[in-house]
């Protein structure tokens, strides 16, 4: 009778273990649906559901909790039992009365199409589903089950990969923008919560869940972390998924502060963004301390490809160590993404992507000009070229003298032949370049030592006197126009997207 007696007596106490862990849990998940997630019970909240805990285990809760939940299940067709656990979800679903829709994709057929893995794959196709449906919905949030096991597991997953700040920080409860929308959010309220709550909750509840037997096979990335490494570290240190999450904790705040230096930096550095590609002046980043330079490229490349989850610290340092060691050129970083760098600014860009040539002087394709003296002429992308007649003062020599312009150019008019012709280049075209001594070099071998972008060279403005070339911007003017004490009229090229008036700047 003593021994009957004290197993009810430690039976009791584990019980109320478990009540008080579920408690726990509880309250908690519900201070993280308001503050966390940032959730309205009066709005529809699309909630991924897999038939496993975690996902069962958010249903109850939420649906206990009077949030206007619409069920939504992608069918990944890799095991045999996959439709009829989606016939048991959906019956279980349709009994506590609330919409269930669900997708059928062929998982594998997707992963192949896109280059990815099964795992990348099904992950991919199950995040677009749910974000396709909470568009058409006009839903609040996409929930998730994620818990604070799989926080650790993705904390070492970034570790791994050689992620800095932004990976080792894990998950958030709240993500906006993701790699599925910018107005959307995703949100994980159980992420504070572990795995063993969870099922402690379920079994309390008397809810049965479905067991995914993929989840053992361990030729999965995940679940050789989850069943090889972790249990390994634990022989190093018990506690290894509490430190590893008070980790990633103290990581997420670090970043936050981080973030704010970067976000000062990106106001300095951030030109635009179109589609397809990123655009960063060069002077400005290069003005940053290294982690922000760094941050910014990160920040650029994650803007293209939002989901993109293999972005390690080699990528990064390669377009870094690019940007301080060359002028121009191109180097190509991550997944199609090509770092494109051009003397006032650089690119990160996706593939067969056209840049912007606002920002330099084109010539319409096929187009030809003729410039009076004075007068102007206007290209299709916004610049401006004008003519300027000048009588010689000792003011205006002393300019010319000073020139650092090199959209401005200042001529003998009198050895002008009218009228001038403002043309794109054409082959064979060639230079006597002022300070070569009278030889003439080829305009293609200019324009590469002057480091113009290979993109805007073919329709750059080449203004044309009689039968020679008298001036390239950002090149220099012609030998046999250059300017000397003794003449007495120049003309003043001035090439710009400001307008700047009616006289030019001294």
């Amino acid at each position: 009778m003593d021994f009957f007696c004290s197993f009810i007596r430690v039976d009791a106490l584990i019980s109320q273990q478990i009540y008080a862990i579920i408690f726990l849990m509880l309250e908690n998940t519900s201070n993280i649906l308001q503050h966390n997630c940032s959730l309205d019970r009066e709005k529809p909240l699309v909630l991924g559901v897999s038939g496993g805990p975690d996902s069962l285990c958010l249903l109850d809760i939420l649906h206990d909790s009077g949030f206007q939940l619409v069920v939504a299940h992608l069918n990944h067709g890799l095991r045999p039992g996959a439709d009829d656990e989606e016939r048991r979800l959906n019956a279980s679903v349709s009994n506590l009365g609330l919409e269930f829709i669900s997708k059928k994709v062929d998982v594998q057929v997707y992963a192949k199409e896109n280059g990815m893995s099964i795992e990348e794959g099904a992950r991919e196709a199950r995040y677009q589903f749910l974000f396709e449906e909470a568009r058409d919905r006009g839903a609040q949030a996409v929930a998730v089950g994620h818990n604070a096991n799989d926080q650790v597991e993705t904390v070492l997953m970034h570790l791994l990969r050689g992620a800095g700040l932004a990976g080792l920080r894990g998950m958030e409860y709240r993500s906006l923008p993701n790699a599925w929308s910018a107005d959307i959010p995703l949100v994980r309220p159980l992420l504070g919560a572990w795995r063993e709550e969870i099922l402690a909750y379920l079994a309390d509840r008397g809810l049965s869940y479905e067991t995914d037997e993929s989840n053992a096979d361990t030729s999965y990335y995940r679940n050789r972390l989850r069943h090889e490494l972790i249990p390994y570290l634990k022989g190093y240190n018990p506690e290894i998924l509490q430190v590893i999450t008070r980790m990633a904790e103290l990581l997420r705040g670090e970043y936050d502060v981080v973030e704010k230096s970067v976000e000062a930096a990106k106001q300095e550095c951030w030109v635009q963004q179109g589609n397809g590609y990123v655009m960063l002046s060069t002077g400005g980043w290069r003005r940053q301390m290294t982690a922000i330079q760094r941050s910014l490229v990160r920040k650029a490349v994650v803007s293209l490809k939002p989901g993109l989850r293999d972005l390690d610290y080699q990528a990064i340092e390669r377009g870094v160590n690019f940007l301080h060691t060359h002028h121009t050129g191109k180097c190509d970083l991550i997944s199609g993404i090509t770092l494109i760098l051009e003397p006032e600014y650089f690119y990160l860009t996706l593939e067969n992507t056209e840049l912007p040539s606002e920002d330099w002087p084109q010539v319409g394709a096929g187009k030809e000009y003729e410039l009076q003296i004075p007068g102007i002429c206007r290209f299709s992308n916004g610049w401006e070229l004008r003519a300027y007649p000048l009588d010689v003062t000792e003011e205006i020599y002393q300019a010319v003298m000073k020139n650092q312009n090199p959209y401005r150019a200042w001529l003998d008019l009198d050895k002008i032949t009218l009228p001038l012709i403002v043309r794109s280049r054409v082959a064979g075209d060639r230079m006597r370049v002022l300070g070569m001594g009278g030889r003439s070099a080829k305009l293609s071998d200019l324009m590469i030592n002057a480091r113009l972008p290979e993109r805007v060279r073919n329709l750059w403005p080449v203004v044309v006197s009689g039968q020679e070339i008298a001036w390239v911007p950002r090149l220099n003017i012609n030998e046999g126009y250059r300017i000397t004490r003794e003449i007495r009229h120049i003309l003043c090229l001035e090439l710009s997207r400001d307008h700047p008036g009616e006289q030019p700047m001294l």
